[in-house]
C-alpha cells in the first residue's frame, strides 16, 4: 500500500470482498476460494494496466514494471495481514 492512509470507503470495499469470499466458503474449500479471489485480483489489475496503457504495445512495455509494482504491493499487504 502507498503512504496514503486509506479512508473508510477503502475498508468498506475490502470488507465487501471478504464477505463474498466468506460466503463462498459455504460451497467450496477456503483454499479454492482463496485461489479464485487471488486470480480475480490479478485479472482486475491486468485490466487496469490494459485500460491505463491504451493499447497492446504500450501494455507490453509496461508489463515488467506493473509486475514489480503489484507483486511488491501484495507482499506488503500480505506481510501486514500476517502481523
Amino acid at each position: 500500500m502507498s503512504n496514503n492512509i486509506p479512508g473508510p470507503e477503502f475498508w468498506q470495499r475490502v470488507d465487501a470482498v471478504v464477505n463474498v469470499a466468506n460466503d463462498q466458503c459455504d460451497a467450496a474449500t477456503a483454499n479454492e476460494v482463496a485461489a479464485s479471489t487471488l486470480f480475480a485480483a490479478a485479472r482486475f489489475n491486468a485490466f487496469l494496466l490494459a485500460k491505463g496503457t491504451g493499447n497492446a504495445d504500450n501494455m507490453k512495455g509496461e508489463r515488467e514494471e506493473a509486475l514489480e509494482y503489484f507483486m511488491a504491493q501484495f507482499r506488503g499487504m500480505m506481510s501486514a495481514n500476517l502481523d
